[in-house]
């Protein structure tokens, strides 16, 4: 072996350390994935399990009959409902009973949703909501009025919770699936009551070609998470150095925002 054989030997071993950062260098090299919270929040999906709400029909009349169904169900045993019969005169739902009290405690629910695919009147739904906090324990018991829906289909929005723009759309999207087992034959067709606010909601798709994202509020990952694709995955503007410096000039701005909004805080 001659000596230019052991010296490259030799630098090999000295410097093998540099191949634990290959991966490291790598990942320094790719945009980042970090989204700049709470000034940028991460899109919402439209079935997210978020905190629940009571809904209405078209006519303002309660769609919750008081039947416990959720409450059964329940395995963490969260929910207390009790019914009450109608009054002729004033009725409060289109049924025989309604829920004269209905309480859901935030420190047991584990946003399983069974309760939403019991419910037999699409009554209790869940909303994007995720963001909310209590300082005390009765906080965390939401009751009926609180859980109610709003004369114009919104949920009530709480001291404690972090609202923005959009969050109290499509509230009740999660509910049962519009294609029974997936079938997708019955993919376009609707398969819910309308709401009040909202009316019938439009279908929902996803097996086939036909949907309207529009109606939907759905968004394709692709147009939202682009910070996850590959370049040559991206829109023509997106890519390369153009691309690069969009992002870099986009996260920027975002930086300088936090900053007035901490100073200003």
């Amino acid at each position: 072996m001659g000596l230019l054989d052991n010296l490259r030997n030799s630098l090999k071993e000295d410097f093998s350390f540099l191949g634990g950062f290959k991966v490291t260098l790598e990942q320094m090299t790719k945009p980042r994935v970090t989204w700049q919270y709470p000034l940028e929040k991460k899109p919402k999906p439209v079935r997210l399990h978020g905190r629940h709400v009571l809904n209405r029909y078209e006519d303002g009349m309660e769609k919750c009959i008081g039947c416990e169904l959720c409450a059964g169900v329940c395995p963490a045993d969260c929910i207390y409902v009790r019914g009450a019969d109608n009054a002729p005169a004033e009725p409060v739902s289109p049924g025989e009973r309604y829920g004269f009290v209905y309480e859901i405690n935030y420190l047991r629910c584990i946003h399983c949703d069974m309760c939403v695919e019991a419910c037999p009147t699409e009554a209790i739904t869940e909303t994007k909501l995720f963001e909310f906090s209590f300082t005390n324990r009765a906080d965390a018991i939401y009751t009926k009025n609180e859980l109610l829906v709003d004369d114009e289909g919104r949920p009530r929005q709480l001291p404690w919770e972090d609202w923005r723009p959009g969050d109290d759309a499509h509230t009740s999207a999660w509910m049962r699936a519009t294609s029974p087992s997936g079938a997708a034959g019955y993919e376009g067709r609707v398969q819910w009551s309308g709401e009040l606010g909202y009316g019938v909601r439009a279908p929902e798709a996803g097996q086939s070609g036909r949907r309207d994202d529009d109606a939907t509020g759905v968004k394709l990952l692709r147009e939202v998470m682009t910070l996850h694709l590959d370049d040559d995955e991206r829109t023509p503007e997106q890519r390369g150095l153009n691309g690069a410096l969009a992002r870099l000039r986009h996260r920027a701005d975002l930086q300088r925002r936090l900053l007035s909004r901490r100073r200003g805080a």
